[in-house]
C-alpha cells in the first residue's frame, strides 16, 4: 500500500488535477478503465452468484464502484479543485459503504458456513487480476496529485491487491474444503475499502479548506 493520501507541495500554482484535465492521454485512460470495470462487473457478479463466493461478489461490486469512480473523475476534470474535492468526498463515502457491506456479507456467509466453488474463483480471479493490472499500469503515471486523482489510483491499486487475494482464497478453499479462506479475503477487501475511504476523505477536506485560487503550496503548509 502507498503511504498516506495527503496533499504534496510542488511549488506555487502547480495543480496536478488541472494538468490531468489538460491531458488527452489521461482522459483516454479513464475511458478505458471505465469500460474494463463495467465489463468485469458483469462477469464477476454472475460468477460470484454461481460460485457462492463472497470475495468474488465483493470484487464485482468493487468493479462497479470503480466504474462510477472513473465516470465521476471524467466529469469533474477541469473544474476548480473545490469541486473535485467534493466529488472525492462522494467517492470516499461510496468506498466506505462498500467496505461496510462486504463486512456484513462476510459475517452472514461465515455464519451460514457457505463453501464457494474454488475453480470458478480461480479462473475469474485470474481474469480480474489481468484486467486490473493492465489498468493500474496505465494509471501509474497519474498516481499522484489531488484527491480526485489519488482516489482513482487507490481504487485501482486496491483492486489488484484484492484480485491476488481472491486467487489465494481459491487455493485455500480448494485445499481446506471450507469457506474460511474466502471469508478472510473478503474481510481484507473490506479493510482496504475503509482505509482508502479515510485516505481520500482526509485529503479532500484539506483541499476544501484551500482558499479559492490558492496554490498547492498553501495546502502543504496546513
Amino acid at each position: 500500500m502507498s503511504a498516506s493520501c495527503h496533499a504534496h507541495s510542488h511549488g506555487p500554482g502547480h495543480d496536478h488535477g488541472a494538468a490531468a484535465a489538460a491531458s488527452p492521454a489521461y482522459r483516454h485512460i479513464l475511458w478505458i478503465a471505465l469500460a474494463v470495470n463495467l465489463a468485469m462487473f458483469a462477469i464477476e457478479i454472475g460468477a460470484g452468484v454461481a460460485a457462492q463466493s463472497v470475495s468474488l461478489l465483493a470484487d464485482s461490486l468493487d468493479f462497479l464502484g470503480d466504474a462510477g469512480n472513473y465516470g465521476i473523475s471524467l466529469f469533474v476534470l477541469g473544474m476548480a479543485i473545490q469541486w473535485r474535492a467534493r466529488a472525492s468526498l462522494l467517492k470516499a463515502a461510496s468506498m466506505g459503504a462498500f467496505g461496510l457491506w462486504i463486512a456484513i456479507t462476510t459475517i452472514n456467509h461465515a455464519m451460514a458456513g457457505t463453501v464457494p466453488a474454488a475453480p470458478v474463483m480461480g479462473v475469474v480471479g485470474a481474469l480480474a487480476l489481468t484486467a486490473n493490472f493492465g489498468v493500474a499500469l496505465l494509471l501509474y503515471r497519474w498516481r499522484e496529485g489531488d484527491s480526485n486523482m489519488r482516489s482513482v489510483w487507490i481504487c485501482t491499486r486496491n483492486d489488484a491487491i484484492g484480485n491476488v487475494a481472491v486467487l489465494v482464497a481459491a487455493a485455500g478453499v480448494f485445499g481446506s474444503g471450507t469457506g474460511w479462506p474466502d471469508y478472510i479475503v473478503a474481510a481484507i477487501m473490506s479493510g482496504l475499502a475503509l482505509v482508502g475511504a479515510f485516505q481520500v476523505t482526509r485529503q479532500a477536506l484539506v483541499e476544501l479548506r484551500r482558499p479559492r485560487g490558492g496554490s498547492a503550496q498553501a495546502v502543504g503548509s496546513l
